[in-house]
């Protein structure tokens, strides 16, 4: 295009809320499921700034019964509706309709906020078909109406009330989002935890649909929160008594809690004026140096030293539950979505707090802190010998990488990993049709020989004792446990290959426990992904479409002309499809659809391998008869 070519009538200037219609990504961070209930979140935490400011106790959520709509409402001073002194309009109207309109930006009408970035309410409502305001203020009830953020009623005195507060009712708009129902399960735990992060906070949520009740409140705070999610994580303390430590200091206050468990792994959950922080940040940097710092400076005052063994940081927080959360007046978060928080000086002052208070409570607490060194070196020797093993199926330099490899492995010729991917298949008569239908120069297939070994609760030494494992471990070159170092990495996407069975399913399942436990970073650094093979082929003359599942396929049917007859066939496993059935589908990059593999929470995550795969059999009864009713049709 030449300079005359471009002028200012190719400059689209977008008015309003326009921009978050067309980018909706970069303010919720997605529109997939994440991103829908991450509307509901901002009106929530609208509420809850209005709580911290000292004005609201009790908030309510409703889904109801159609499970896409939902209303949100408070007790709080409730939205001003007078004439706001630059937009000329209504406070109210202003609030919603406009970004970078609230009242967070300064400290006299919120000295502590989640909602600081003045686009949270007004995101809503341009992502949602429709919404309705009402507010209770000044011995009236007001309304006003919208659609896809745009008024479309004035703001009208409705009557005359007794009360304050704002109701908010919306609906996620089908244009935007792939799915706009939403999981009451996560809109349940969200609020339970709103309610253990803020004490004495009362949240109901009622579900139409389920005609169900739930009321939260917590006097206790974080401290009952922690003994939840060692309860629910099966997650076995090695001490009884939890370590708490606060500290309010003008406008920052911190408080934490945490404990030492059997576990393998290390867990902290973060807030940030209630908000969680699922990416961490200064405060959890802060969180994990005290601990590290406590535990060896309580050592070295004792002349605690343990022969034959080096004690890292990550042996002294293996095992480590901790719940810390911060309250401060000028939050930096990275993002709209608010998922890290950057303010450097919170970095030592959580540490201020946490680490002298933990000193003092292992010194007074010697049985305690006995256990808790003991812990900490039998993790050090775990660590010492799963590297001495780890050692054996370590990654060769790339002029010999090869010649260490197993022998079942179709690699590919491409030697940088960017360019290169492996599919991880089930059985050899897949991996053999695989291996017909790839694109040998950059994709590698690994056929498993069956299901291979449940990892859940297994330490890295023994987990390699496992073939099928050790071939893995050898084929993506990083290393395993402790000593994954992802830069060693072979293949760019690690992809799992599946049949649409049961079988298929639970290898699926055993692969995940395995990487989620050994191997997260994989999962954290989008390396892992799930294939998505057809479980229909439907034609119609000459012309072929495959379909995913079953709504997929009769979706794919509605579409047909009423005069023609489609022959469906359905697939039973990968190694019935040709080879180019096989890649047209699921293998060649330009036709086929990959699912990444994400963590929400890692606590969540947790407890859900360690429900379907841990040691205690009653937890998976427990999940089969309470979601049995979910089944429509079962695939045996």
């Amino acid at each position: 295009m030449s300079s005359a070519d471009y002028t200012s009538k190719d400059i689209e200037v977008l008015e309003g809320l326009d921009h978050v219609r067309m980018r909706p990504s970069m303010y919720i961070g997605g529109t997939d499921t994440r991103g829908l209930h991450h509307l509901m979140w901002e009106i929530v935490d609208n509420c809850v700034d209005e709580h911290l400011a000292g004005h609201c106790t009790e908030i309510s959520v409703t889904l109801h019964k159609d499970g896409a709509s939902c209303t949100v409402e408070d007790n709080g001073r409730g939205i001003p509706v007078d004439v706001h002194p630059k937009t000329k309009k209504s406070t109210l109207e202003t609030v919603l309709t406009t970004l970078n309109a609230g009242g967070k930006f300064n400290s006299q009408a919120y000295a502590r906020s989640g909602g600081l970035h003045g686009v949270g309410s007004s995101v809503t409502n341009a992502l949602s078909s429709e919404m309705a305001a009402t507010v209770y203020r000044d011995g009236f009830e007001y309304t006003q109406r919208y659609k896809r953020g745009r008024p479309t009623t004035p703001v009208k005195q409705v009557r005359p009330f007794r009360g304050h507060g704002t109701t908010i009712y919306f609906r996620p708009d089908e244009e935007i989002f792939t799915k706009t129902t939403f999981n009451s399960e996560t809109i349940r735990q969200h609020l339970e935890d709103i309610a253990y992060i803020h004490a004495g906070l009362k949240l109901t949520f009622t579900d139409e649909a389920k005609k169900e009740k739930h009321e939260f409140l917590h006097p206790d705070g974080i401290v009952s929160y922690l003994e939840k999610i060692l309860k629910e994580g099966q997650k076995k303390s090695i001490h009884e008594q939890a370590f708490s430590a606060s500290r309010e200091d003008g406008s920052v206050k911190i408080e934490a809690v945490l404990r030492w468990t059997e576990a393998t792994d290390e867990q902290v959950r973060s807030y940030v004026n209630g908000i969680r922080t699922h990416a961490g940040g200064t405060h959890e940097s802060g969180f994990r140096s005290a601990v590290a710092k406590a535990v060896r400076n309580y050592m070295e005052v004792h002349d605690i030293k343990i022969k034959g063994v080096t004690i890292e940081n990550s042996d002294i927080r293996e095992g480590v539950l901790g719940i810390l959360s911060v309250f401060l007046s000028n939050p930096m978060f990275q993002g709209q979505t608010k998922e890290k928080l950057n303010n450097p000086e919170m970095s030592a002052a959580v540490e201020g707090v946490v680490r002298p208070a933990l000193e003092t409570w292992l010194n007074t607490n010697p049985t305690i802190a006995d256990a808790v060194v003991g812990r900490i070196v039998l993790a050090a020797r775990a660590r010492q010998a799963s590297r001495e093993a780890a050692t054996e199926v370590r990654r060769k330099s790339p002029t010999s990488r090869r010649t260490s490899l197993p022998g079942k492995l179709l690699d590919c010729r491409a030697t940088n990993p960017s360019e290169a991917e492996l599919f991880i298949v089930e059985g050899q008569s897949a991996g053999g049709t695989a291996g017909m239908g790839r694109d040998s120069r950059t994709q590698a297939i690994l056929p498993l020989r069956g299901k291979i070994l449940n990892t859940e609760s297994l330490a890295t030494s023994k987990i390699l004792e496992s073939q099928e494992i050790k071939d893995l471990v050898e084929t993506l070159g990083t290393g395993v446990g402790p000593h994954f170092d992802i830069r060693q990495l072979r293949y760019d996407k690690i992809i799992l290959m599946m049949d649409a069975d049961s079988d298929g399913y639970h290898i699926s399942t055993l692969l995940l426990t395995f990487f989620f436990r050994h191997m997260r970073d994989l999962i954290t650094n989008r390396k892992l992904y799930l294939a998505q093979p057809p479980l229909y082929k439907i034609q119609v003359g000459t012309q072929i479409m495959y379909a995913q599942d079953d709504a997929h396929k009769e979706e794919i049917l509605a579409g047909l002309p009423a005069n023609r007859k489609p022959e469906i066939g359905r697939f039973k496993g990968l190694g019935e499809m040709t080879a180019n059935q096989l890649k047209e589908t699921t293998l060649d990059p330009k036709t086929r659809t990959l699912l990444a593999v994400d963590i929400d929470s890692l606590v969540d995550a947790d407890k859900t391998f360690s429900q379907l795969l841990g040691k205690d059999a009653s937890e998976r009864y427990r999940i089969i008869m309470s979601d049995a009713n979910l089944v429509d049709d079962l695939d045996v």
